[in-house]
């Protein structure tokens, strides 16, 4: 999924890497909004989960291989906005110490993985939330089902960034049937993990997932009447 340097041209990255940083901005602001003190360790935990993970390829078919995106995941445990940061900031180490990516690449990266997975999945998984019953069960499989196509809409993304401005010779048709054939693949393993994850987590912890807040019980406070 990381777009190597070269691979689509200068114009088309630069336009992807406005729209990654006015994406990152308004994150960032939000963030600031509405992030609560209890999240912001998780927030941190979760983008070194992300790194990780991201470092763990397994293999698909026909020599291909695919990795976590875990922008969904970060979305529903810390909000859409703290949670494209949280990716923002797992590709830019990548391509910075570890060559992950393309440096000139980097807004396609991030406005592939952290703006369009990550707003996408959770646009989803607030749709799935809406039709299914509020337990903590649903939940975590709203929260598979949305990372699994996020990986898709990625992909797709993608596709339409090497139809404007991609430097191969392959065909665009050709490369869309690749990407969204390998990636569906990828999205369902995608989907378990962060389905079993969002679930451990839930058993947990349920007060630091974002996207379980409304199953939160209030808190009533007894109080006795002094004679």
């Amino acid at each position: 999924m990381h777009i190597p340097d070269g691979f689509i041209n200068a114009s088309t990255s630069l336009g992807a890497g406005a729209v990654a940083a006015g994406g990152l901005g308004v994150s960032l602001r939000r963030t600031a909004q509405t992030l609560q003190d209890r999240q912001a360790p998780l927030a941190g935990l979760v983008a070194a989960f992300i790194f990780a993970v991201q470092m763990l390829n397994f293999p698909v078919a026909a020599g291909t291989s695919g990795h976590l995106l875990g922008g969904t995941l970060a979305a529903v445990l810390v909000g859409p906005w703290a949670g494209a940061i949280c990716v923002a900031v797992v590709l830019l180490v990548q391509g910075l110490l570890f060559a992950d990516g393309g440096l000139t690449a980097l807004g396609l990266n991030v406005a592939n993985m952290a703006i369009v997975a990550t707003w996408g999945g959770y646009a989803l998984f607030l749709l799935l939330r809406r039709v299914l019953p509020a337990t903590r069960s649903t939940v975590a499989g709203a929260a598979g089902v949305a990372a699994g196509v996020s990986v898709v809409l990625a992909a797709i993304a993608f596709v339409v960034e090497y139809a404007v401005g991609g430097a191969g010779a392959v065909p665009v048709g050709t490369v869309f049937a690749a990407m969204v054939g390998v990636h569906t693949l990828i999205g369902i393993g995608e989907g378990i993990i962060t389905a079993l994850t969002i679930g451990v987590v839930l058993g947990v912890r349920p007060d630091l997932v974002h996207g379980a807040a409304d199953l939160q019980a209030p808190l009533l406070l007894e109080t006795q009447e002094v004679r």
